[in-house]
């Protein structure tokens, strides 16, 4: 059994400490945590991180498909957006198409963050499943994306890959 909190009436509140919505509110509290921690030299947090990665992967996508992506509100990821640009981490261009859809793009200080990034981002995965065996790192994955995926549509901002 995990161990729970200590303290007065700690007890009490084992029917909170076993919901699967404290314990996935905990398990992303422990993620970003262990993030913040290991990416602390790399300057980059976990939404940073994400947009960076899709934009790395999909270069020429415009805000609005990288919030689908992401599963962000388009306020949100105009200020991740912005930040990144201003930092010189993203380029953002006028589509020959239309002027006003702006492409995304890693700039060269993004693609070197980037690698800089890459051990960084290792570590804390290895870190988040370290209490698991490599069986149950798998099972784990995959009951969560099973769950995200089944439940998708259930986000106040779904996932639209």
């Amino acid at each position: 059994m995990a161990s729970r909190p200590s303290g007065v009436n700690a007890k009490s509140l084992d029917q909170l400490y076993s919901r699967p919505g404290f314990l996935l509110r905990r398990a992303h509290q422990i993620a970003v945590g262990i993030f913040v921690t290991e990416c602390a030299g790399v300057g980059l947090t976990p939404p940073q991180h994400g947009v960076l990665i899709a934009v790395e992967k999909r270069p020429g996508l415009n805000q609005a498909e990288l919030a689908r992506l992401l599963g962000f509100d388009r306020a949100t990821v105009g200020q991740v957006v912005e930040g990144l640009e201003l930092r010189g981490l993203l380029r953002r261009t006028s589509s020959a198409h239309d002027r006003r859809n702006k492409s995304l793009a890693l700039t060269p200080r993004g693609e070197t963050r980037m690698r800089r990034a890459a051990r960084a981002i290792q570590r804390t995965s290895e870190r988040l499943l370290s209490p698991f065996t490599r069986g149950e790192r798998e099972l784990f994955i995959e009951l969560l994306e099973r769950l995200t995926g089944e439940l998708n549509q259930e986000s106040r901002t779904p996932l639209r890959k």
